[in-house]
Formats: structure tokens, sequence, C-alpha cells
């Protein structure tokens, strides 16, 4: 399934986090960005955790600032939370929460927890390997293959999406390998981009054209200034 910057999740929060939620989609979104999940915490002082991450599951340091810089502001005018906060921005990290129909399919092949707001066969919390996704929508489903069934229990289940309360990866030996496979990749990417030769524009070495007359009074070659983003 291919990752948007517009895909839904499947979870959302409620009062305050809510709130939060929806003022920063937008601004993440002008960015690249889109929201993970807000989180909001009273130890060590009240604070506020925004989740982000771009389409492709990526996000740097440099991100983070960015987005921080970009966000402050607008909670500060919207004040959603009485008294002080601290803002942290962060990635999902490796055992990452799940929480949109792409993030499950990337996830294929590893251990993850899955929690249901209604029970499924008598049970609300589920643990296994994530095996297929099938379906579009609301009926969008998972195949699990459970690790934590008893032996009298079948240990394949499938569990919509709409359905679940929360749902994220479990870190294993496999799952860090996984990331580290992957920070290698775009690593290797980014030194090959970088060394690459400047691409040559069509008809750099062209023979000139005649330039056209231009209108009396206009200068040449005149530039726009760029627009600040």
């Amino acid at each position: 399934m291919h990752a948007t910057l517009d895909e839904k999740r499947f979870t959302s929060e409620t009062g305050i986090a809510a709130r939060i939620a929806a003022l920063s989609e937008p601004v993440l979104a002008d960015f690249g960005f889109r929201l993970v999940r807000v989180k909001l915490s009273a130890q060590g002082g009240a604070t506020v955790q925004i989740m982000a991450e771009r389409p492709d599951g990526s996000m740097s340091v440099e991100d983070c600032e960015t987005l921080s810089q970009a966000l402050s502001p607008v909670l500060d005018v919207e004040d959603p939370i009485p008294g002080g906060y601290r803002l942290e921005i962060s990635s999902p990290g490796i055992d990452r929460p799940l929480v949109r129909a792409s993030d499950f399919s990337r996830a294929l092949g590893h251990e993850a927890k899955v929690e249901m707001l209604a029970p499924v066969g008598g049970r609300k919390r589920f643990r296994g390997l994530l095996e297929g996704l099938e379906g579009d929508g609301t009926e969008t489903q998972i195949r699990l293959r459970r690790t934590d069934a008893k032996p009298d229990e079948n240990p394949d289940v499938s569990l919509k999406l709409a359905e679940m309360a929360e749902a994220k990866l479990v870190l294993t030996d496999a799952l860090i390998r996984a990331a580290l496979r992957a920070a290698k990749q775009a690593e290797a990417q980014g030194a090959a981009d970088a060394e690459a030769p400047p691409r040559r524009g069509p008809g750099r070495f062209a023979r000139p054209k005649e330039p056209a007359a231009k209108p009396a009074g206009k200068p040449a070659n005149k530039k726009s200034k760029p627009k600040k983003t």
C-alpha cells in the first residue's frame, strides 16, 4: 500500500490531545509531514509530545527542530493547554505506533501488539506476526499469527483497523536488524546523490540564439525575488 500525505489515521486522540492534533496536522502537512500521535504527560512537568514523520517514514533531528519552530507559535496563540508545558517533537522510533494502513504494510513480517475497542473472539489484546493486509477503507483488516496463543487456540486471526484502539510494533532483534539495513541503504543513497555530477540542462552547450528584441524601457534579465517559505 502506497503511503500518502493525506492518508487518514484509524486512531484518534480525545480531549485536549485531540485539539492539539487538529491544530498540528495542517502545520505538519505544510512542511510535508503527517501526524502520528499526540500524547500528553504530567511526568516531570506538563509535556506535549507530537510524533510526526514524512510519508516514507523518515524524520531527522533537523526536521524536529523545524517543526518545533513552526508549531510553537500556533500553540501559543491557540493556547489549548492551561498553564505552562514543554513541547517535544519526535519521530515514531523503531517500535513505532501503527496508526495507518501503510504502517502495517511496511511492517509485514514483524511482531506487533494490538488492542481492540471491543473483544474479538472473547479477547481485546493480541500479540503476533503481521502476515497480511486486506480490504479497503473501513473494511481494511490485518491477518495476525498470534505468538500469545495457547496450544488449544487458533493462532490465526483477522482484525479490522477501524476497530483498533491501539497498535504498536514490538522491539525484536529482527526489527532492529531491518531498521539498521534501512538506515544503511538511506545513507548509501544519500552519499551517491551527493557524489553524482550536476545534471546538464537542455541546450547547455548549444549554440546561443540571437536575443529577442525587448520593449523599450523594460530592463533585461529581470529576476524575481524568491518567496520565503
